[in-house]
């Protein structure tokens, strides 16, 4: 019997420091136009694992800053790339890690988010005009960071979220779209940012949850779906959001996780034995987190942040 894996946390920084610096390797190429997703996952790793030092805190600011276009008030995925939501929250999230929200301009960048905001309630990611309830939640989670969630009409935000609820307890992109982990944990941290959650059915909801567990131990998005280290987050931080993980065998989703490092190299794949990347090393470690696995600062589940993060923005004031 193989003896039992244990997170290899140095490699893992090791590994985050590193791709950061190889600008012309093939990872890097590929999420040219979301490298700031990428800031957020990796600098989030790395605070995870008390090693936010590695990094220096100025260049990320700078960094950051010359991703915000100053007319619109929102940030792009890169410099130069258009602004779009997803990207904002990244940039905001970031900043909080580094308790560094001094550098916004918060009523622009708010009034961009809100700007967003639909006659339905609903939310488009940019001024191109797609929606999804992922847009929503990441609406919603920007401008309460930023305490700004006046500028918008809360109660139509949440009434078409309830709108994206399905019969089987879950939700979709948009209503009447298909149940999917990573949709469900957006219109929950949606509900849960709002005072909300009473809109769900715990019990209906938490069993499709815990249905998503495989027999290797890892979370599929949906039925039929290989696991994923990526849904340890998406569907754990919806279980505790609606008070359900004791239905999840933790163990054995621990042990799925931690067979899907290189320990060598440092880096978490999606399933055991594929390729390591930032995106799947970032909610492998965060999965973990959520399961108070030693040496791993606890997250917030609804904001997708270090516990001491959000505790220092909704507590300083």
């Amino acid at each position: 019997m193989a003896e039992e894996a244990e997170l290899a946390a140095d490699q893992h920084v090791r590994y985050i420091v590193t791709v950061e610096k190889k600008k012309d390797s093939f990872e890097s190429l590929v999420m040219e136009h979301i490298r700031l997703n990428g800031a957020y996952w990796g600098l989030t790793t790395l605070d995870l694992l008390h090693k936010l030092h590695a990094v220096e805190a100025a260049e990320v600011v700078d960094w950051i800053m010359s991703c915000y276009h100053p007319e619109s008030g929102g940030f792009g995925g890169n410099v130069g790339h258009d602004p779009h939501v997803l990207y904002t929250l990244s940039a905001v999230q970031v900043l909080c890690l580094f308790d560094r929200l001094d550098v916004l301009d918060v009523e622009k960048v708010a009034d961009y988010v809100a700007g967003l905001q639909n006659e339905d309630g609903s939310f488009s990611g940019d001024i191109w005009g797609e929606v999804d309830t992922r847009f929503s939640y990441i609406a919603l989670c920007t401008l309460s960071l930023l305490h700004r969630l006046h500028k918008i009409d809360v109660q139509k935000a949440v009434d078409f979220v309830v709108s994206c609820k399905n019969l089987d307890g879950g939700f979709g992109a948009m209503p009447g779209g298909e149940s999917h982990a990573g949709q469900i944990f957006c219109c929950v941290g949606a509900l849960a940012i709002t005072g909300s959650l009473h809109h769900i059915d715990r019990d209906l909801l938490g069993w499709w949850l815990c249905e998503r567990q495989c027999k290797d131990g890892g979370l599929n998005g949906r039925p039929e779906k290989l696991a994923d280290v990526c849904y340890s987050w998406w569907v754990l931080s919806s279980l505790i959001m609606i008070d359900r993980v004791h239905w999840i065998d933790k163990k054995k989703l621990t042990k799925f996780i931690l067979n899907c490092q290189d320990k060598e190299n440092g880096g978490i794949s999606d399933r055991p034995d594929n390729a390591v990347d930032i995106y799947h090393t970032y909610f492998g470690v965060a999965g973990l987190s959520l399961m108070e696995y030693p040496g791993v600062k606890p997250m917030d589940p609804a904001y997708a942040l270090p516990l001491d993060v959000v505790n220092r923005i909704f507590l300083r004031k």
